[in-house]
C-alpha cells in the first residue's frame, strides 16, 4: 500500500493563526513551501524577489511568535512583503503583485489588516512602530510593535531620530535589524563597516547570540560562554555597545535562516521584553535561489523570469532608456569637464549613475540612503567649485525638500539634480510616481526646471545642466524607454527659458511640458481630422516660463492647453498666472490645464494609468473639444 501524497502544509495556512497549531519541525517545511511559493509568484509577475527570499524564514518566525494583527509587524519600505503577504490571506492573489486591480508591491493599509502601516519609502519603520507602541501605551490599538529594517535603511537619519527618541520614551517595542550586507546598492559608509566588524572574527559568531540582559535566559551550561563573548564586545567597542547608548536591549547577532535560533529568541523576548529591544539578525539577500544568490544585486527586481534558469522575459525594444541616455551624456560632459561630478542616495543602478561611476570611480558619490544629506553634500561641491549632477527619483526628492530650499536655491547653489522617475511609473504605484516635483520647484525663486520631450531632447539638458553655473537647475524625465527619436552626437545647451513650435496651426494651442508631446501631437492629428488646426509647441521650461511664446500663442489662437505629468500647481498654473497678470483672460482666451488628477493612482502600466489620469491623446484632444465647445461625440471632418 503507498502513502497517499502529503498535502503542503502551506495550502493548511490561510492566517497567521494557522501557524500557532504547526510545530517547529513543520516550519521548517512551511520555510521551504513559502520560498518555492514566492519566486513561483514572481517568476509570472516580475518584482522584488531577493529581499523577500532572505527574509523567508523570518517572516515565518514573526508570524509564528506574535500574534498578527493585534500586534503590529511593519516592514521597512516593503520589498521583502511578498512571503508576508502570501501568509496573510493574499495567497490567492499573489500573482496579481504590481498589476492593474491587484496587489501593491508594497504593504499598504486599505489591502490587508495585517499590513499596518503603508510603506514604500525607507527608513520609516522605527518611527511608524514607537508610535504604535505610544498608542498602545495611551488606550489605543492594543498589541506590540514590531519593525523590521534592513542594514541599508538604518544609513538613514532618521532610523537613528526613531532609535534615540525610543530609548528615551523607553517603551516596549522590538526592531529587527535585517542585516544582509546589502541594500539595493552595496551599503555604504561606517555604519555598514561597523555591523561588518560584528561578526567578521569566525571564533566569536557562535557565541553572540545574546547580549546584555538575555544571558541569564539561556540554558545554564551557555551563559558562561555568553557572558565571555559579551565581555569581548565590550572590550572591541563593538557588539550592542552602539543600540545599548541609545537605550535599546541588543540581541544577536543571529543567524536568521535558522529557524531553531530564531523562535526561542522571538519567544524570549516577547515574555521578558520591557522595553525596547533591537535583535539582530543576519540574512542573506536572494536566499535558496540560485539564479538570484548569483546576480550581483541578489535578484533585488526583475521582470519576468523562468524559474528554472532566472532567465528574464524582456520585450524587444529599439529607443534606450531615459536613464541610460542620461548616464551616457553625462559620462560625455564629464570627459569634457573635470569639474563634473555625480551623487546618488543609494541608486546607483536605478538612476544610472553605475555606469558614471564605472568611468569616473572618484567623482561618483554614492551616499547612502541619505537624501538630505546628498542635497547638502552636493550644495558643499558646488560651493567648493565643482558641478555636482545630483540624481534622484523624483519620488525621494521630496525627502530632501528643505535642503533644496535652504541650502541650495537660498544661496543660489549651482546644484544640477536629475530627477529620474518624472510622471506616473507603472507597476510601483502612487508610492514612487514623481508627481510633485514641478509645482515644489516651480516655486523656488532663482530655480531653473526643465522636462525633456525625448530622449535627444534629455542629451541636450544634460548638456544646458553642465553649462549651467548662474544657479540651481532641475530636469525630469520619466522611466522606461524614449519614443525612438535620431539622436544627437552631441548635447547643445539649451538657451534658458525657450521652448519651441512643433507643430504650427491656427486655431488651437496645445502647450506640453515632458514627454506628453508625442501625445499632444496624436491629438493634435486626431483634431485636424475633426477640421480643427492645432499649433504644438514644447515648451522645454517651466521655470522660466518662455514669456514670449505663450503670449504669442493665447494672443494667435482661440484656446490653449497645457499639459503635464505632474500635479497642480505646477507648469500649468504658472501659465495661468502669467496669462491673468497680462490680462489675456479679458479678450476671451480660452485656457484649460491638464495635469495628474487630486488622486492618488494606482499601480498598472503606465499606459494604463496616463489614461486613468487623462493624459493620454484620446483625453488631450476631448479638453481642446471641450474648450472649444464642441461636442466630444461625433464624426471626423
Amino acid at each position: 500500500m503507498t502513502d497517499r501524497p502529503q498535502t503542503p502544509l502551506l495550502d493548511r495556512v490561510t492566517l497567521p493563526s494557522d501557524l500557532k497549531s504547526l510545530s517547529d519541525r513543520e516550519l521548517h517545511q512551511l520555510a521551504d513551501e513559502l520560498r518555492a511559493e514566492t519566486i513561483s509568484a514572481v517568476s509570472v509577475t516580475g518584482g522584488h524577489l531577493g529581499a523577500g527570499l532572505g527574509v523567508v524564514e523570518l517572516t515565518v518566525a514573526l508570524h509564528a511568535v506574535f500574534d498578527t494583527p493585534r500586534d503590529k509587524l511593519i516592514w521597512d519600505v516593503g520589498h521583502q512583503c511578498y512571503p508576508h503577504k502570501i501568509l496573510t490571506g493574499r495567497r490567492d492573489r499573489i500573482r496579481s503583485l504590481r498589476m492593474e486591480g491587484g496587489l501593491s508591491g508594497f504593504t499598504k493599509r486599505s489591502e490587508s489588516p495585517y499590513d499596518p502601516f503603508g510603506a514604500a519609502h525607507s527608513s520609516t519603520s522605527i518611527s511608524a512602530a514607537l508610535g504604535f507602541a505610544m498608542a498602545s501605551d495611551l488606550g489605543g490599538d492594543p498589541g506590540d510593535a514590531i519593525a523590521v529594517i534592513g542594514d541599508g535603511a538604518m544609513s538613514a537619519g532618521m532610523a537613528f531620530e526613531a532609535m534615540n527618541n525610543a530609548g528615551h520614551l523607553k517603551k516596549r517595542l522590538f526592531v529587527i535589524l535585517n542585516d544582509n550586507e546589502m541594500s539595493i546598492a552595496p551599503p555604504v559608509g561606517a555604519l555598514s563597516s561597523y555591523l561588518s566588524g560584528l561578526y567578521a572574527a569566525p571564533p566569536m559568531q557562535d557565541l553572540k547570540q545574546v547580549a546584555k540582559g538575555f544571558v541569564s535566559l539561556l540554558p545554564s551550561p551557555f551563559q558562561e560562554g555568553a557572558k565571555r563573548a559579551k565581555d569581548m564586545l565590550k572590550g572591541m567597542a563593538v557588539g550592542g555597545t552602539l543600540f545599548e547608548s541609545l537605550g535599546f536591549e541588543y540581541v544577536g547577532p543571529i543567524d536568521g535562516h535558522d529557524l531553531d535560533q530564531l523562535l526561542p529568541v522571538l519567544r524570549t523576548v516577547k515574555a521578558r521584553a520591557t522595553g525596547p529591544v533591537l535583535i539582530h539578525v543576519l540574512t542573506q539577500k536572494g536566499k535558496g535561489y540560485a539564479p538570484a544568490e548569483a546576480a550581483r544585486d541578489k535578484g533585488h527586481a526583475t521582470g519576468k523570469f523562468d524559474v528554472l534558469t532566472g532567465v528574464q522575459v524582456k520585450a524587444a525594444s529599439n529607443a534606450p532608456s531615459y536613464t541610460k541616455v542620461f548616464a551616457q551624456s553625462l559620462i560625455a560632459e564629464a570627459e569634457r569637464d573635470e569639474k563634473i561630478v555625480a551623487v546618488t542616495a543609494a541608486m546607483p543602478d536605478g538612476t544610472g549613475l553605475d555606469l558614471f561611476a564605472g568611468r569616473f570611480p572618484k567623482r561618483c558619490f554614492d551616499v547612502g540612503i541619505a537624501e538630505q544629506h546628498a542635497v547638502t553634500f552636493s550644495a558643499g561641491l558646488a560651493a567648493g567649485g565643482m558641478k555636482p549632477f545630483c540624481a534622484i527619483y523624483s519620488t525621494f526628492l521630496q525627502r530632501g525638500y528643505d535642503q533644496v530650499v535652504h541650502d541650495v536655491a537660498i544661496q543660489r547653489l549651482p546644484v544640477r539634480f536629475a530627477i529620474d522617475r518624472a510622471g506616473l511609473v507603472g507597476a510601483d504605484g502612487a508610492t514612487h510616481a514623481g508627481a510633485f516635483d514641478i509645482g515644489f520647484l516651480s516655486n523656488l525663486p532663482g530655480m531653473v526646471v526643465m522636462a525633456a520631450a525625448d530622449e535627444a531632447e534629455l542629451v541636450h539638458m544634460v548638456a544646458t545642466a553642465a553649462a549651467h553655473d548662474e544657479g540651481p537647475i532641475a530636469f525630469r524625465y520619466p522611466r522606461g524607454e524614449g519614443v525612438g527619436v535620431e539622436m544627437p552626437a552631441r548635447g547643445v545647451p539649451l538657451e534658458i527659458g525657450k521652448g519651441r513650435v512643433i507643430r504650427e496651426g491656427s486655431r488651437v494651442a496645445i502647450l506640453s511640458f515632458g514627454t506628453r508631446l508625442a501625445e499632444s501631437l496624436k491629438a493634435a492629428e486626431a483634431l485636424a481630422q475633426r477640421g480643427v488646426s492645432v499649433t504644438v509647441a514644447d515648451a522645454r521650461f517651466a521655470k522660466p516660463l518662455d514669456r514670449d511664446l505663450v503670449l504669442r500663442l493665447a494672443r494667435g489662437h482661440e484656446a490653449l492647453v497645457t499639459v503635464e505629468e505632474g500635479a497642480v500647481g505646477g507648469f500649468g498654473s504658472h501659465v495661468g498666472q502669467l496669462l491673468a497678470e497680462e490680462g489675456v483672460f479679458d479678450r476671451g482666451l480660452k485656457f484649460r490645464s491638464l495635469v495628474l488628477p487630486d488622486v492618488f493612482i494606482d499601480q498598472a502600466s503606465p499606459d494604463a494609468m496616463y489614461r486613468v489620469a487623462g493624459l493620454d491623446a484620446g483625453h488631450i484632444e476631448s479638453k481642446v473639444l471641450d474648450a472649444l465647445g464642441v461636442a466630444v461625440v461625433g464624426k471626423r471632418a
